[in-house]
Formats: structure tokens, sequence, C-alpha cells
């Protein structure tokens, strides 16, 4: 009986701690995750994914799971600064973090036309994404973000229709050094080359791709 009664418990608790499964990723987006501060990501990211850039919420519909849970963990941990997502990423687990990137990496993103450094370039913004300026040392966006700026990896994100004020936001960050959650501050070291017109020149370029 004793044995019986171990076993029964036994399955209950295995039960009740059995990891989050990727298909809680969409219960956590909508409704949010098992903490009361991990809020649904739907309030600011919207059904779609694609955000509000004007109050600065990013589209994160079909980005790289990798590079989500990355900036999720990012904020958890404090190397990543957001006022926002620091107490949402710290009350997120782990497993949730993974279910719930992987639920926004499986959400449809705009199609782009590819666009070639082989272009000739129409305006500031373009010239500065697919040919970079290197008399000062700053490479082409699309070199590491791919054509188009539709992303590459876990490492490099999306850039074709993300908000032009999110883009210019974090910009701004990485030339400032608050943001700086990037491997041998590559985007720092672009960031403090650009003026703020090409800063604006180029996130209106990018944003413009995915309408």
């Amino acid at each position: 009986m004793r044995s019986i009664k171990h076993l029964i418990y036994g399955g209950l608790l295995a039960t009740a701690i059995s990891p989050v499964m990727a298909d809680d990723g969409e219960k956590i987006y909508k409704q949010g995750g098992s903490q009361p501060g991990a809020l649904a990501c739907i309030t600011c990211h919207m059904p779609d994914g694609k955000g509000m850039d004007a109050g600065g919420f990013p589209n994160i519909a079909g980005y790289s799971a990798g590079y989500l849970a990355k900036q999720i963990q990012d904020f958890k941990n404090g190397s990543r600064e957001n006022v926002i997502m620091l107490p949402i990423a710290t009350a997120l687990t782990d497993a949730e973090i993974d279910a719930v990137a992987k639920y926004m990496a499986s959400l449809d993103k705009p199609e782009v036309a590819e666009i070639t450094r082989a272009k000739t370039p129409d305006n500031l913004g373009e010239s500065l994404a697919i040919r970079g300026d290197w008399s000062r040392s700053i490479p082409e966006c699309v070199a590491c973000h791919g054509p188009s700026g539709v992303g590459v990896g876990d490492a490099f994100p999306t850039l074709a229709g993300q908000g032009s004020n999110y883009l210019a936001t974090q910009l701004r960050a990485w030339q400032q050094g608050t943001r700086k959650n990037d491997q041998n501050d590559l985007m720092g070291h672009i960031a403090r080359s650009l003026t703020e017109e090409e800063i604006t020149a180029v996130a209106d370029y990018f944003a413009g791709l995915g309408k």
C-alpha cells in the first residue's frame, strides 16, 4: 500500500513540475506566464507581433527564436536595460522564455523583396544599408543582417519591417553606451560613427521595406 501511495504521489508531483512545452508559448504570449509579473506579451506587441512603434514596442514576429530568447534573458540578467521588460523577464522561467520565443518566431513576418549590394542606392539610408561607408569603417548593414535586412541566424535580427522609431532608438542606445549586449561592441562601434541624420535615414529605410 505504501509503495502504491508513493507511486501516486510521485506521478502527481511529476505532473506538477513538468517542463513548459513549446505549445504553451502561445498561452504565455496571450495570457502571461505562471507568475503574476509575467504580463502577456500581446499587451505591447499586439496579436500579430508587429508591436506599436509609436510607443517603442518592437515588431518581434518571425524573429529567430534564439535571438528572442537571448534578448529576454539579457533583460532578465540585466545585461540589457529596459524598465518595462525587466520585471516581465524576471518573472518568466527559462522554460517559459524558450516557449514564448518559439511562438513569436512562428508568427508571420512580411515578405521582402531581395535588394543586393549591386543596386544603385536611391537615398542616404539605402546607401548605408547596402554599401556602408568604408571611409569611416562603417560596414553595410546587409553584410551581417542579410539581403534586405531579413536577418541571419540567432545573432543578427531582422531589420526589414521593424519600426523606424525603435530602430533609431536602439542605434542611439548603442551610440550612447546604454545598450551593449552585443559581441565585441560591433554595434557600438558602428552607431558611434553615425550622425543623427544617418540614424534616421537608415531606420526609415529598413522600416519601409516591410510595408
